[in-house]
């Protein structure tokens, strides 16, 4: 098991994890390639024998982040993969001076808000009707020392 910074080549296998994990709004590949080559992005992602297992990914600008993607493959869940890549980006984002992280999660997604919380980050409003389907989001911040 091996976490690791994404490349071009992987783009591929995220595109499909992503299509996996989020079958109602996946983000495409185009998405997914266009975040990576901003310049401001960072993705992190679990590579198990070859095979994408988890993968995240975040936007720098200045002293702030804003994690944009966190996934991993059903049969990964509850094991910790997410919880690997999740810490990958966190780091990383210390090492480029951020202050302050923020995401958005669904209000029904239990298990991920279990997890930001357990890595520090805190609610910190709520945007009605955020996704399409018009479920609102929490937005989550964690402040970086």
């Amino acid at each position: 098991m091996t976490v690791r910074e994404w490349t071009t080549n992987d783009l591929d296998a995220i595109a499909e994890l992503e299509r996996e994990c989020f079958p109602v709004e996946p983000w495409s590949r185009r998405m997914l390639a266009d975040s990576f080559l901003s310049g401001n992005f960072y993705g992190a992602l679990l590579e198990e024998d070859g095979a994408v297992t988890a993968y995240g990914g975040m936007s720098i600008v200045l002293d702030e982040a804003e994690i944009q993607l966190v996934a991993t493959a059903e049969m990964y869940r509850r094991c910790g993969r997410g919880a690997k890549v999740l810490q990958a980006l966190t780091e990383e984002a210390a090492r480029r001076g951020v202050k302050r992280i923020f995401l958005e999660v669904r209000v029904s997604n239990a298990d991920a808000q279990k997890l930001y919380l357990k890595h520090g980050f805190v609610g910190a409003y709520c945007r009605s009707r955020y996704y399409p389907d018009g479920e609102d989001a929490l937005v989550m911040k964690k402040e970086i020392d």
